[in-house]
């Protein structure tokens, strides 16, 4: 069968997480790439050895494509996607799905009528890490849960709002620490806890003394249908960009997950630790905590498409992690507790 046609549209920071992704895919080839930037796009479109365009339209039009990935500021995510999908492409959007709920949800319903797959990155769901933690409170082997925490603790200064103002803006952006940092550290605890989240109390405010209007700091309760209370504390105004923390307190011990190691202690002594990922992807000049993972994604998502198989991490999942964050947004404009159930 052949390869699957792909292009990316955006060529900014997190690019090599995808273009390196596809070229390593042995379901899928990149065709094409897109910026509005034509000097990105042209750099990229030679390293790569593949068309570039500006006019990401066009690119769908000439190319012939079967898939594109959406690398764009977030409030570009909805529009194109949609876009692209009512011309028959699968796509794969950078987190988050969208700014605001109407339009994941659009989303999601111009997928189920083009007949086309939408899928999400939450890439860190991969990791050993968050493998070890799954399995392990999923089987009963921690037993219930009581209690859970999660911790972001980051740096961004001013020149990191002025390098792409959509950042610091709260249409454009959809929000701050929240929707652009700690989402995925909330997807973690989330999507371990194997409960749908039913009431979100919140406080979102700024604290760092820039001149945006996004939020840098957040911190709430989230309550999961299982009962357990789940606390969340993210600020983006530390002098450093610290170790994020995951950490469930249960029945049969304590679960830790500290970046992308996670730490089992069983209140029989025993203690389970992941081991890091031997295989090694040179996406080249990222964050680190970004990690390897996109490349396992991508793959998992063009497996999906190839032979119908289940993708590891659904469409509904990445919902349920949107809607909580919109929770957050929402209790902490109206400064009450939102229910999602």
């Amino acid at each position: 069968m052949e390869k699957i046609r792909v292009g990316i549209i955006g060529c900014g920071a997190i690019f090599p997480m995808h273009s390196v992704s596809i070229t390593q895919c042995q379901d899928a080839e990149l065709v094409a790439v897109c910026d509005v930037i034509e000097e990105r796009a042209q750099k990229k479109a030679n390293q790569l050895g593949c068309a570039y365009y500006t006019d990401y339209k066009e690119m769908v039009e000439k190319e012939r494509l079967d898939s594109v990935h959406v690398c764009l500021p977030h409030y570009l995510h909805a529009p194109v996607s949609i876009w692209c999908m009512e011309k028959g492409l699968h796509v794969l959007t950078e987190k988050p799905m969208a700014t605001n709920d109407e339009d994941a949800v659009a989303m999601m319903e111009t997928a189920k009528r083009c007949g086309v797959k939408l899928a999400c990155i939450f890439q860190n769901r991969f990791n050993h890490g968050n493998r070890l933690l799954k399995e392990a409170l999923d089987s009963g082997r921690l037993g219930r849960i009581y209690g859970a925490k999660c911790s972001v603790t980051w740096h961004r200064d001013k020149a990191y709002y002025e390098n792409g103002e959509w950042r610091s803006s709260l249409e454009e952006g959809g929000g701050g620490v929240i929707i652009n940092q700690a989402i995925h550290t909330i997807d973690a605890m989330r999507y371990l806890m194997n409960s749908d989240a039913v009431r979100v109390d919140a406080t979102v405010t700024r604290r760092g003394g820039l001149d945006i209007e996004v939020e840098d700091t957040a911190e709430g309760v989230i309550e999961f249908e299982n009962g357990v209370l789940a606390n969340f504390h993210a600020i983006n105004y530390y002098s450093t960009d610290s170790t994020i923390s995951v950490e469930f307190d249960c029945e049969k011990g304590v679960a830790t997950l500290l970046g992308d190691t996670a730490t089992i202690k069983l209140n029989d002594g025993t203690v389970l630790v992941s081991h890091d990922d031997e295989e090694v992807v040179d996406y080249g000049k990222v964050k680190s905590y970004w990690g390897i993972c996109h490349k396992k994604q991508i793959a998992d998502y063009y497996h999906h498409i190839k032979t119908g198989e289940p993708m590891y991490i659904t469409l509904e999942s990445a919902y349920e992690t949107q809607k909580v964050v919109f929770a957050i947004y929402e209790s902490g404009r109206e400064h009450k507790p939102v229910y999602l159930k």
